[in-house]
């Protein structure tokens, strides 16, 4: 993975394990599925408007229907099945499901896709994943009930699928794009749900200000990395940010909440970046001098 590659990488891990921060303080008041909807449309009017200030808004042509069916499987869907799942799973255990969305890109690429894994990378993956099951080991408690564990499995699966699909669809179209039109059709999705579900109480300057922070920073420029990522690294590469995820959140969790850090913790975070050196290919480039 060249370095430009692994710099988005270490960059995407790092904002996408902020926003829990930012979801904790804004969940309790908007609840998950209005917060999603605000989360997703701020986004979506911040792409767009973007992409008229480039005057790119042609590039949207013709690309609507998978432009849909991205955004209802990266982002809508996904979202309230984790929203959901979250409200029974304990942290730790929903960390743990949301870090198979490697493992399931890994399966469905060798069943659907002809894409060859290969020793290395799989070994990779499996040592990343054990670095997650260290991390979050202390909150590791399985509950929640089968509905919930099923639900978040079945949004790591449609992560997956969809960094699959996105490849394949989608080739050659500039990562804005990609992001602002599946952002729009996320909101769409979303906005009825969510006019049903909205809070009886308006929420908080705190609670709003950690939605828009989410939306811009977490959710549209992120998106764009991400983007930009699978479609120059690859689907298997993209999706291991799954694995920086949890560490980061342990991180901004230490640096801004004092939240304690152990040795098990360190440990998860050593394997985590061991597994993401072998499955981008960062050991084998190292070691060829």
């Amino acid at each position: 993975m060249p370095r430009r590659d692994l710099l988005d990488l270490l960059l995407l891990g790092a904002i996408w394990g902020a926003a829990f921060l930012f979801i904790r303080i804004a969940v309790p008041e908007f609840g998950p599925v209005a917060l999603v909807e605000v989360r997703v449309l701020i986004a979506a009017s911040a792409l767009v408007a973007l992409v008229a200030l480039r005057r790119q808004l042609s590039a949207f042509q013709g690309r609507w229907g998978a432009l849909v069916l991205i955004g209802t499987i990266n982002t809508a869907v996904p979202f309230a099945l984790f929203a959901y799942a979250t409200r029974t799973v304990p942290a730790g255990f929903a960390a743990v499901l949301n870090a198979s969305v490697p493992l399931f890109g890994a399966l469905l690429g060798r069943a659907f896709f002809s894409e060859k894994l290969g020793v290395t990378r799989a070994t990779g993956l499996a040592i990343g994943f054990l670095g997650v099951l260290v991390l979050v080991a202390r909150d590791l408690t399985v509950a929640g009930g089968a509905l919930a564990i099923g639900a978040a499995l079945t949004g790591s699966m449609l992560y997956a699928l969809s960094a699959h699909l996105t490849r394949r669809l989608l080739p050659g179209v500039p990562s804005l794009t990609i992001a602002a039109g599946s952002l729009v059709a996320s909101a769409g999705l979303l906005l009825v749900p969510s006019l049903f579900l909205w809070p009886l109480a308006m929420p908080s300057a705190a609670a709003w200000g950690s939605t828009v922070t989410l939306a811009l920073l977490c959710t549209a420029y992120g998106y764009i990395v991400y983007f930009r990522l699978l479609e120059r690294a690859g689907a298997t590469s993209a999706m291991a940010v799954t694995y920086l995820i949890p560490m980061f959140g342990m991180i901004w969790g230490f640096i801004f909440l004092g939240e304690r850090v152990t040795i098990p913790m360190l440990a998860g975070c050593m394997l985590i970046f061991a597994g993401i050196a072998v499955t981008t290919g960062l050991l084998s480039r190292r070691s060829a001098p």
